[in-house]
C-alpha cells in the first residue's frame, strides 16, 4: 500500500512537468541555504527522464535525511543532467542572498541545454529557455523535487565537512542555521571564515 500511495504521488509530480514537454527538454531548478549564518547557498538544476519513476521524489523537506541520500543516489544515477550552483558566504555578504541565489542559479542552468526551466519561486533569471516560475514548485513538480533534494544534500554533505574544520560550531547538526548551540559559538568563539557576515552581526560584536 505504501509503494501504491509513493507512486500515485510521484506519477502525480510527473504530470505537471508533462504539460511543458512538448515544448523541449525540461529541467527543474531549486535552492537551499538562502537562511543559515554560515555556508554557501547552494542551487540545483536537473532533467529527469520519465522512467523510471523514482518514487520517493518529493519535496526534500518531506523526506528524512537517510531518505535524501538514498534518492540522491538514485537521481544521480538516473538522471540526464545535474547542474549545482554555489555562491560563497563572500559572494552573499557582497550583493545580498537573494542575487546571490540568483547568479548560483545561472551557474547551475548553464549547465543544462533545456528548453523550459521550471523554477521554484524565482523570476526573470535570464537563462536561454523559457522559464517557469512555480510558488512550492518542489512540492508540485518532478523535476523541481529532484533538485531540490540534490541541492539540500550536496549543501548538507559541504556543511558536514565544514564540521570537520570547525567542530565548535556544530554544523554538522545545525548546517549552519542559527540554533541556540550555535549562535552561543559564535557569541564564544567568534565568526570562522565561513560565516556570512552580513547575516551575523546582530549575534556578534565587532566584525
Amino acid at each position: 500500500m505504501a509503494n501504491a500511495k509513493r507512486e500515485e504521488r510521484a506519477r502525480a509530480l510527473m504530470a505537471f512537468d508533462d504539460k511543458w514537454r512538448d515544448l523541449g527538454l525540461v529541467a527543474g531548478m531549486d535552492e537551499v541555504g538562502r537562511g543559515p549564518l554560515a555556508g554557501d547557498v547552494v542551487t540545483a538544476c536537473v532533467v529527469m527522464p520519465r522512467e523510471p519513476l523514482l518514487l520517493w521524489v518529493d519535496d526534500s523537506k518531506k523526506l528524512s535525511e537517510s531518505r535524501r541520500e538514498q534518492v540522491y543516489d538514485q537521481i544521480m544515477s538516473t538522471a540526464l543532467y545535474v547542474g549545482i550552483g554555489r555562491m560563497s558566504p563572500e559572494t552573499i555578504d557582497r550583493v545580498n542572498i537573494l542575487e546571490a541565489t540568483r547568479l548560483a542559479m545561472r551557474q547551475a542552468a548553464s549547465q543544462i541545454p533545456a528548453d523550459v526551466f521550471l523554477i521554484d519561486a524565482v523570476r526573470d533569471l535570464g537563462l536561454p529557455g523559457q522559464e517557469i516560475a512555480i510558488i512550492k514548485g518542489d512540492a508540485t513538480s518532478y523535476v523541481i523535487a529532484a533538485a531540490s533534494i540534490v541541492a539540500k544534500v550536496t549543501r548538507d554533505r559541504e556543511m558536514r565537512a565544514l564540521d570537520a574544520v570547525y567542530p565548535q560550531y556544530g554544523f554538522a547538526r545545525n548546517k549552519g542555521y542559527g540554533t541556540a548551540e550555535h549562535i552561543a559559538a559564535l557569541r564564544q568563539f567568534g565568526p570562522s571564515p565561513c560565516h556570512r557576515r552580513s547575516f551575523i552581526g546582530h549575534f556578534v560584536a565587532d566584525i
